[in-house]
């Protein structure tokens, strides 16, 4: 897969906003608007480009409480935590990292008391073996 300087121009638009016209995609990237459009074509084709997301207001994000939390896990229990966890519908995101844990779930609660639910039954997931949870305070960047 061959993503080029425009390709990645193109995608940091999108990132922005994924409703912009690709008349105005052109516009902004020096493109014609059939360039452009065969791009997104192909970015979607090659799976580079695997669908288009909603941006929250800020409002709406500030009413959200998030946490990290970090996972160790029982050996051979991935592939069952990983089931829960995607079950968990307060689970954003979760990675898999190097170092003293296994896991880390990016979580969302409209409150600290929903939140405090949510850990705690990541908790009781069986192969879960111990958490660190961190609220999230602030954004300082986000792209």
């Amino acid at each position: 897969m061959s993503i080029t300087d425009s390709d990645r121009s193109l995608l940091a638009l999108l990132s922005e906003n994924a409703r912009m016209p690709t008349a105005v995609l052109a516009r902004k990237l020096g493109l014609s608007r059939t360039t452009v459009q065969a791009r997104l074509e192909r970015l979607e084709r090659d799976g580079v480009i695997t669908g288009y997301g909603v941006r929250l207001s800020s409002d709406y994000e500030r009413g959200l409480v998030r946490a990290h939390i970090l996972i160790t896990l029982a050996a051979r229990a991935l592939p069952r935590v990983t089931r829960d966890l995607e079950a968990m519908q307060a689970v954003r995101i979760v990675y898999s990292v190097s170092g003293s844990f296994d896991l880390i779930a990016i979580v969302e609660a409209a409150s600290i008391s929903a939140l405090d639910l949510v850990i705690d039954r990541i908790g009781t997931i069986e192969g879960v073996e111990k958490t660190l949870s961190s609220i999230v305070l602030s954004t300082r960047i986000s792209r």
